[in-house]
């Protein structure tokens, strides 16, 4: 079975046990990561909510990040994987917020941002974190990878709790 459909999963029976919601804010994966939380029949029991926020104008305008951490930080950065995951938590008035931001390339790296680089960041009411990635591959791998890793990490917050 599909490693991404069996993480969905286990997150899903762990949000209906919980009775939890999450929101979903995406740039670098483009709806992926939405995309494999639906493919478990009931999702829309705890999922709501998935906002593809590619521009940083969509970031700033829909999920409030504030223009200065996308100054100062960047849109790829933990500041605003954490901002994006905490104005669509807000948005959608869910329990949880998840987000990617990276660059998926081919082009678009830099020295200190080479493409591969991704954050993952989730929020809660009372807590906020996020992981660093640095993947290679294709622009296709490195999005799906991407997925992977944000469900693992997702699961792995769930399970603290």
């Amino acid at each position: 079975m599909d490693e991404k459909l069996v993480l969905s999963e286990k997150i899903g029976k762990l949000l209906l046990k919980k009775k939890k919601t999450v929101a979903i804010a995406e740039s670098c994966t483009g709806g992926l990561l939405s995309s494999a939380i639906t493919d478990v029949a009931g999702s829309s029991n705890y999922f709501g909510y998935g906002i593809i926020s590619y521009s940083n104008e969509a970031k700033i305008e829909i999920l409030g990040v504030r223009e200065s951490i996308i100054s100062q930080y960047g849109a790829v950065s933990k500041e605003t994987a954490v901002e994006m995951a905490e104005g669509v938590r807000n948005l959608a008035n869910s329990d949880y917020g998840l987000s990617t931001t990276g660059i998926a390339g081919p082009g678009g790296g830099t020295l200190t941002k080479p493409v591969g680089l991704v954050f993952v960041g989730f929020s809660t009411v009372d807590r906020k974190t996020w992981i660093k990635l640095n993947l290679k591959g294709s622009r296709h791998e490195i999005r799906h990878k991407t997925v992977l890793e944000a469900l693992r990490f997702f699961l792995d917050e769930l399970l603290k709790e």
